[in-house]
């Protein structure tokens, strides 16, 4: 019976209702109408407070109008504080182009989430079933959900200043059905329900009673599978955002860079899981397109034997893979060519927060280090000229003959495309490049004659800092 396994499932989650305010959902059809009598029939034995709300989403004019007023009239019956909003979700639809069960369901929980706000319950009480945990459960797996995301209705979440509470989540349809009958309810059908326009409706008409012949107590299987799926993913996901502190290399808002050597020796677990709390971060909100066919491409994309490659996910989402590195970025960075003069020793600093330092010195220091170059005085040409790279641009590298492509220089030495754009060139005023900081020293380098000045040139980067990555959502 739904009494007994409505108590067995807040004794097993150990919840108790006594003394508790509760805001109820109703919406006039069986299940909410059979959660509010089962509380209204304890009110007095628990002490609650109980009071009601329901949301007229008028999509079907006067019918969901009267749908109100029955709830309204049950609840004057039974002295049971009820309030309601109307909202117009047709016309929010048709401004924001949102689905209509997504913008029903907006509605709905703006309405609650006011109620609770303003009177301080401390549940909200909404009446999903075991039928609907079967329904989503299977709807989150056909759409290929991932981790956690596979997972059902949770009998409980925070909401507010207080929770969700779901407490017919272990009874079937046929339980509340069978409630209603022996306790002589009236309720309101949405016709809605019936359409096969809405996948859950197919799922509920077509699948659910293959799966019942097969088994009657299915449901309670599935909310089962969800519980320990929840425990478990919570675990490994606690695991991965441990790991992830030492793959995360830098992290700002709409940008995260990780580092892939360091990444690739995690266990697979925790890789999936570590691009999920990646996503979850990036997102302000869930997408319903994101699946786990979008990890499995990035945990590809890192694994493939070429260096670069990059990978386009929803609302503009880029994931580029560089050599070791692999960014996930908002839209493609807009590279702003740069150029400065140094026309006497001093300090500029560079678009990306780097600092170029230029003094004289008499004796060219052992200084085997790219971010530092000892130039002869009397071999560069002033002005010295800072800029972004151009198309064709080659240096004589120490050490050799010739010139090389700084193309080829960026390649060799794994330097990300993400980062060759912004890369400081160094020339003086003849055009020659005389330095590539951090990276490859000219001929030039401390190719002078005994006894002549120096100009010391050093670059001091900006430190990256380490973001620790949570499960944010």
């Amino acid at each position: 019976m739904l009494e007994e396994k409505t108590e067995a499932l807040l004794k097993r989650k150990s919840v108790s209702l006594k003394g508790a305010s509760i805001l109820v959902g109703v919406s006039g059809g069986p299940d909410s109408m059979a959660l509010l009598h089962y509380l209204w029939e304890r009110e007095k034995a628990w002490g609650l407070k109980l009071a009601v709300a329901h949301v007229d989403h008028m999509f079907r004019g006067n019918e969901s109008l009267e749908d109100a007023l029955f709830v309204k009239h049950f609840c004057e019956e039974l002295g049971i504080q009820f309030d309601m909003a109307r909202i117009d979700v047709p016309k929010i639809i048709a401004l924001e182009g949102k689905n209509g069960q997504e913008a029903s369901r907006e509605a709905r929980y703006e309405f609650f989430r006011k109620q609770m706000e303003q009177h301080g319950y401390k549940y909200l009480a909404l009446a999903h079933h075991g039928d609907d945990q079967l329904e989503t459960i299977l709807m989150r797996l056909t759409r290929g959900s991932s981790g956690r995301g596979r997972a059902g209705i949770p009998f409980m979440r925070p909401f507010v200043k207080g929770a969700i509470i779901r407490p017919f989540l272990t009874a079937s349809r046929e339980d509340i059905d069978d409630y209603c009958k022996r306790n002589g309810l009236e309720t309101r059908i949405d016709p809605s329900n019936q359409k096969d326009i809405y996948s859950r409706n197919r799922f509920r008409m077509a699948v659910l009673p293959f799966l019942k012949k097969e088994n009657p107590l299915v449901h309670e299987h599935f909310q089962r599978f969800s519980e320990e799926l929840e425990s478990d993913e919570a675990y490994l996901e606690e695991l991965a955002a441990s790991r992830m502190v030492t793959v995360i290399k830098s992290r700002e808002k709409g940008k995260v860079v990780l580092d892939i050597l360091t990444f690739l020796g995690m266990p697979m677990p925790l890789q999936r899981r570590g691009i999920q709390l990646i996503l979850n971060y990036l997102y302000e909100e869930r997408l319903a397109d994101l699946a786990a066919i979008h990890i499995d491409q990035v945990i590809s994309l890192i694994n493939r034997p070429h260096p670069s490659g990059n990978l386009d996910f929803p609302v503009g989402l880029i994931v580029t893979r560089s050599y070791s590195e692999c960014i996930f970025q908002f839209g493609r960075p807009k590279v702003k060519p740069f150029r400065i003069e140094m026309h006497i020793p001093g300090k500029v600093a560079l678009p990306s927060g780097a600092v170029i330092s230029l003094e004289v010195c008499t004796q060219p220091e052992k200084d085997t280090r790219t971010e530092c170059t000892y130039l002869p005085a009397t071999e560069v040409h002033f002005p010295l000229i800072i800029r972004t790279k151009r198309n064709g641009d080659r240096m004589t590298l120490k050490g050799m003959r010739g010139t090389r492509k700084l193309k080829d220089i960026f390649i060799d030495n794994k330097v990300p495309v993400s980062e060759r754009e912004n890369w400081p060139v160094i020339t003086d005023s003849t055009g020659r490049i005389v330095w590539l900081p951090g990276l490859k020293k000219s001929a030039l380098d401390c190719a002078g004659k005994p006894g002549e000045d120096y100009l010391k040139l050093y670059i001091n980067k900006e430190p990256t800092s380490r973001g620790h990555m949570e499960n944010e959502k």
